[in-house]
């Protein structure tokens, strides 16, 4: 097996430069751990950038993966799948959607809800196309997505973007109600900002936009890639709060591990998209769907979402205490469900680099949150053992800096 050195340098050399790599060689995943070839294991508190919702290699998902695999891997949409229908059944079932289109990614999801905004406003409220989303805001890289995603530093290299689209102030809502005109089709918004920092939205907020939307008859779009699928304790974030969205768009967890995306779609736009107005060749992928089926039935367990909120209390109140001893270093936790992100200031990539030398993989976002992400179904020994972890490498860092 080739070393480190040269697997990374071959990385380097093959594909594009577009990712920045953890230089670890990673043999095996099991649970919440990644173990390197070396045998040793690290604890990943952010399960692929929150994918890995039941953990890794969880065994009634792959058992879905090989049952579906040795009937077919796949089939165009020329033909009905069985998993899909059955995935597609289960979302409606439980939640506000009337119907699923599925997609291969979360940027390919909020792809489809442009286009069924767009046609919304042309074809249903007389020429209405301008869409509104927050500054700040993340959903996603590719040109449609890109162009809503609130954050200058993503869009730069690749103008002109989407037009006739804007931006609001996120939880402002004297901007958002100076942004808002008959001309508006759609408002996209996070309830929280993930890679913005998980930062949550206000009730105010979401009051103000509830009422505008009935006045202007615009969509709510909600962006749940990152929020929903039980990851704050809820099966979507929707239900934290009083909103009716029209449009949700899932991803990253949904498929297990497996790239699939689905764009919820409510009463108002059911039917906007019809034969030929969109498609994927590879999407709804019925290997990626019956994975899927197996992480729902998961999720939808009656015990299930109740221990992610039990979790949250135990593992925020334990990041509570370090706060209380290192307020210098620790100056902020915002949390929902196993969704926590801990500002850290100037310290980020130092508790990051530190985190690794101790066998624990961390996440940073908006360049001072450590954003964690763990699997649903961590452990309390698992949890204990990222606060001994971390206890231990903030404390580092405390005594350095006094």
């Amino acid at each position: 097996m080739s070393s480190l050195s040269d697997l990374y340098l071959k990385d380097r050399e093959y594909i594009a430069g577009t990712y920045t790599r953890t230089k670890l060689d990673v043999d095996y995943a099991e649970g919440c751990y990644l173990v390197d070839i070396n045998g040793d294991k690290y604890l990943d508190m952010y399960s692929g950038i929150s994918v890995n919702l039941a953990g890794h290699s969880e065994k009634t998902i792959i058992g879905a993966i090989i049952e579906q695999s040795n009937k077919y891997i796949h089939l165009s949409n020329n033909f009905i799948s069985k998993s899909s229908v059955e995935l597609a059944e289960i979302l409606v079932n439980n939640t506000f959607a009337k119907k699923i289109f599925f997609s291969n990614s979360g940027t390919e999801a909020n792809e489809t809800a442009i286009k069924v905004a767009r046609k919304y406003g042309r074809n249903i409220c007389s020429d209405k196309t301008k869409i509104l989303s927050a500054y700040n805001s993340f959903h996603g890289r590719t040109m449609g997505s890109l162009s809503l995603t609130g954050q200058s530093k993503y869009q730069e290299n690749f103008k002109p973007l989407l037009s006739n689209i804007d931006y609001f102030e996120y939880n402002n809502v004297e901007d958002l109600e100076k942004k808002v005109s008959d001309d508006v089709c759609a408002v996209f918004v996070e309830l929280i900002q993930g890679e913005g920092g998980i930062v949550p939205i206000s009730q105010d907020f979401i009051n103000k936009l509830s009422t505008l939307s009935n006045r202007y008859n615009f969509l709510i779009v909600v962006d749940e890639i990152q929020t929903g699928l039980g990851r704050t304790g809820k099966f979507l974030a929707c239900e934290h709060f009083e909103i009716k969205p029209d449009i949700v768009t899932l991803a990253k967890g949904l498929g297990g591990g497996l790239p699939i995306g689905a764009t919820l779609l409510g009463d108002k736009c059911r039917d906007i998209l019809v034969k030929g107005d969109h498609g994927s060749t590879f999407a709804p992928n019925p290997v990626a769907s019956a994975a899927g089926v197996a992480v729902l039935k998961i999720i939808l367990d009656d015990k299930f979402l109740k221990n992610i909120n039990e979790k949250h209390d135990y593992l925020v109140n334990r990041l509570k205490k370090l706060h209380n001893i290192y307020p210098k270093i620790i100056k902020d936790i915002r949390a929902s469900g196993l969704m926590l992100g801990i500002d850290v200031g100037d310290y980020g990539q130092i508790i990051k680099d530190k985190a690794l030398e101790n066998k624990l993989l961390l996440n940073i976002t908006a360049g001072k949150i450590i954003r964690l992400l763990p699997a649903l179904n961590i452990t309390y020994e698992e949890l204990d053992s990222f606060i001994q972890k971390f206890n231990h490498i903030v404390c580092e860092a405390y005594l350095n800096e006094v």
